[in-house]
C-alpha cells in the first residue's frame, strides 16, 4: 500500500512540474516587446533600409570573461556581438557575403571602436560564418523578438 501511495505521489509530483514547466514568463516577454519597440526606432538612425552592410570582425580570448555593456560576462563561445547603436538583447542575422553562410547573434556589447568596421562578433559566430582573414563583408538584418525561439525566457525557474 505504502509503495502505491509513493507512485501515485511522485507520478503527481512529476505531473505537476511539468505543467509548470510549460507557463512561459510573461514579463520578459514584455521587456523583449519594449526592445522591439525601440529597434523600430532606432532602425532609421541605422539605415534607411531594415539591413546593414559593412565590414565586420571578431574578438575573443583577449576578452573572455570580462564584463559587456549588458552586464553579463563575455563568453567567446556563445553566439553574441558588439554593435554600436542597436539595442542590447536584439537578435540580427549575419551574413557572411563572401560564402552566403548565416547565423543569429544577440547583441549584448557595444562596439567595434576600430576602423569603419559595423560589428564584432564572438568568435564561436565569426567561426560559424568561416571568416578567413579576421574581417568579412557582411549584412545585418534586424531579426524580431517573436521569430526568435529562446530558452532565456524559461531559464529563471
Amino acid at each position: 500500500m505504502n509503495r502505491v501511495l509513493t507512485m501515485i505521489a511522485a507520478t503527481l509530483l512529476m505531473v505537476a512540474n511539468v505543467w509548470a514547466a510549460t507557463v512561459p514568463n510573461h514579463q520578459q516577454t514584455q521587456v523583449k516587446t519594449k526592445s522591439a519597440d525601440k529597434l523600430k526606432k532606432t532602425a532609421p538612425k541605422l539605415a534607411p533600409k531594415p539591413y546593414q552592410i559593412g565590414n565586420a570582425s571578431w574578438y575573443g580570448k583577449q576578452f573572455h570573461g570580462r564584463t559587456t555593456a549588458s552586464g553579463e560576462d563575455f563568453d567567446m563561445f556563445e553566439l553574441t556581438a558588439a554593435h554600436r547603436q542597436l539595442p542590447l538583447g536584439t537578435f540580427v542575422k549575419v551574413t557572411n557575403l563572401r560564402n552566403g553562410k548565416w547565423i543569429v547573434v544577440r547583441v549584448n556589447d557595444r562596439g567595434p571602436y576600430v576602423g569603419n568596421r559595423i560589428m564584432d562578433l564572438s568568435y564561436s559566430a565569426a567561426r560559424m560564418l568561416s571568416f578567413r582573414d579576421g574581417i568579412e563583408r557582411v549584412r545585418l538584418d534586424l531579426i524580431q523578438p517573436k521569430n526568435v525561439a529562446s530558452t532565456h525566457a524559461y531559464s529563471s525557474r
